[in-house]
């Protein structure tokens, strides 16, 4: 397990988290489309998970996907994002969650894009924090700027 990357105590995470982030986070609620300032945020950068700070997804793999959430074709790393049957309202999905803090990211989808793989990683802005190009190295991203060459 990479300690960098850890989740905060319960009550570290009550304080860090607003009330959206941390229902959908730790409790698996999903945010109303179209609310998230990420949803149209197209700008060079890498989304990482809020609760541990995990790289998760790279803004170059982001598109408009039209259902109102952050959608992105695939993560930086298979490794960062972990894949569980969700039978929820009466559906079968799969939903997404983050590898070290275990933090419900959202769901992916085969309806994506058929030249970039067909997926549709549909991430609840609430789960993300996005970290600029120009500040990725500052904030500990640096080996992630590759990225972007």
């Amino acid at each position: 397990m990479d300690k960098k990357y850890t989740k905060p105590s319960q009550e570290e995470l009550i304080k860090k988290l607003s009330t959206l982030e941390y229902n959908v986070t730790q409790e698996d609620a999903t945010e109303r489309p179209f609310t998230h300032e990420y949803n149209d945020i197209y700008e060079d950068g890498i989304y990482v998970d809020i609760v541990s700070g995990e790289p998760l997804f790279s803004s170059h793999d982001k598109y408009d996907a039209g259902c109102g959430w952050p959608s992105f074709t695939k993560p930086i790393d298979d490794i960062e994002i972990v894949e569980k049957e969700d039978l929820s309202h009466g559906r079968i999905r799969t939903e997404v969650r983050s590898q070290y803090a275990d933090s419900h990211l959202g769901h992916v989808f085969t309806d994506g894009p058929k030249d970039k793989g067909g997926l549709r990683y549909c991430i609840n802005g609430a789960a993300l924090r996005f970290i600029k190009k120009e500040n990725m190295e500052k904030e500990g991203y640096g080996k992630y700027l590759v990225l972007f060459d």
